[in-house]
C-alpha cells in the first residue's frame, strides 16, 4: 500500500518518469547548413568548402587567408579538444557560423592541441568553417589570443583587430551581439 501511494505521489510530482524535462538542441547537420550558405560570396565560399579541416602552414598561411578576406569581417575561435567550454560553445559557432555566414568569415585556430584529438572533435562538432593547426601557440600569438580557453578574436573588415572576447559564448544570441557592435556586420 505504501509503495503503491508513493508512486502515484511521485507520477503526480512528475517525478516518475524517465523524461528529461531539459529541452536539448537537434543534432547539427553540416549538409543542411553547408546547403543554407549556398551563394556566399567567393572568399566565404571557400571557407565553406574546407568545413571542420585542420588546416596546416601555420602563421604564412594563415596570414595569407586573412588576406584573402580583407574587405570582409572575422570571427576567429581559438579552440582545443581538451577544453571543456570550448565543446560548450561550440554549438553556438555551428549556429551562428550558418547564420551570418553569407557575411561574415570564420575561422578556427587549434591551439595547444594535438592534430588527431582535434579531428575527433570535429567529427564529434562539425564546424562550417576551417580551422588552422596551431600546436604551439604561434598563430594565437600572432593575433594577439590571450593563452586561456576559448577565445575569440574580432578582425573588422580592413583587418585590423576590434575586439578579444575572453571565455566561452554560451548563446547565439551574445556571440551576435558582439559580431553587430565590433564588426557592424
Amino acid at each position: 500500500m505504501l509503495t503503491a501511494v508513493l508512486v502515484v505521489g511521485l507520477s503526480q510530482a512528475g517525478g516518475g518518469g524517465d523524461e528529461d524535462p531539459t529541452p536539448t538542441a537537434p543534432p547539427f547537420d553540416l549538409q543542411a547548413a553547408l546547403a543554407e550558405l549556398e551563394g556566399a560570396p567567393a572568399p566565404l565560399a571557400a571557407l565553406h568548402a574546407q568545413s571542420s579541416e585542420l588546416l596546416d602552414g601555420g602563421v604564412p598561411a594563415f596570414n595569407a587567408r586573412l588576406d584573402e578576406l580583407r574587405g570582409t569581417p572575422v570571427v576567429i575561435n581559438k579552440w582545443a579538444s581538451w577544453c571543456g567550454p570550448c565543446r560548450a560553445e561550440f554549438p553556438v559557432f555551428q549556429r551562428v557560423a550558418t547564420e551570418r555566414g553569407k557575411e561574415v568569415a570564420f575561422l578556427g585556430t587549434n591551439s595547444g592541441d594535438s592534430t588527431q584529438p582535434a579531428r575527433e572533435f570535429l567529427a564529434e562538432y562539425p564546424i562550417p568553417f576551417p580551422s588552422y593547426l596551431d600546436p604551439d601557440e604561434k598563430i594565437a600569438r600572432e593575433i594577439k589570443a590571450p593563452a586561456n580557453y576559448p577565445i575569440t578574436v574580432f578582425v573588422d573588415a580592413r583587418g585590423k583587430t576590434a575586439f578579444i572576447h575572453q571565455g566561452p559564448y554560451e548563446t547565439e544570441q551574445d556571440l551576435t551581439a558582439d559580431i553587430d557592435r565590433y564588426l557592424g556586420a
